[in-house]
């Protein structure tokens, strides 16, 4: 009987002997994959794109709704900058691909405004912004590729090198004023 008890194995279930690996690791590597999961799926989780959440900052009176971004007619905006700016460069002598007639309408300014909102998605009333933009112009901040520039697939000759010259020209003070216009004519009047 005694032999009986000795030889008695106790009945737990197989799947719990064959644990996985997981939970044969030591604890300090356990606790550093876990560490490495987590890691993991929030990068995952903050890189997703955001659909229908509710973005709303606080509650009650001081909630902070976000601001939605406005399709923008670059239209009318390079025509109110050039009004106010009369003697700032048009670069406007390009041939269109269609018709191959001058395309008076496609603007230095127009291809600004359009590589600034459309191409970087940056935000059109912050001057910052527009310094940053005018930046990528002097290659002193990110690269603008030729590829993807406005007006590359409208006119015969892409306008980036012309751009970048007139740009290139430009004093600090008339940048500045550039800069300044783009944001008051951007700028919603209080």
């Amino acid at each position: 009987m005694a032999n009986k008890k000795f030889l008695n194995i106790p009945n737990i279930p197989f799947y719990l002997i064959n644990q996985s690996r997981f939970f044969r690791l030591k604890s300090t590597r356990r606790i550093l994959y876990l560490a490495l999961l987590i890691i993991v799926m929030t990068a995952v989780f903050f890189s997703a794109e955001p659909s229908n959440i509710n973005t709303t900052l606080g509650s009650g009176w001081f909630a902070t709704q976000p601001v939605m971004a406005q399709r923008i007619t670059v239209g009318d905006v390079w025509r109110q900058v050039y009004q106010q700016l009369p003697d700032f460069p048009k670069e406007n002598n390009y041939t269109s691909r269609e018709g191959g007639k001058v395309a008076e309408n496609n603007t230095l300014v127009g291809r600004i405004i359009q590589y600034h909102v459309y191409i970087k998605g940056r935000a059109p009333n912050y001057r910052l912004d527009w310094k940053i933009t005018l930046a990528d112009y002097l290659d002193a901040n990110e690269v603008i590729y030729d590829t993807n520039y406005p007006g590359h697939e409208l006119l015969k000759k892409n306008p980036l090198d012309g751009d970048k010259a007139a740009i290139a020209k430009l004093s600090r003070s008339q940048r500045n004023e550039l800069v300044q216009t783009l944001v008051n004519v951007f700028s919603p009047k209080s």
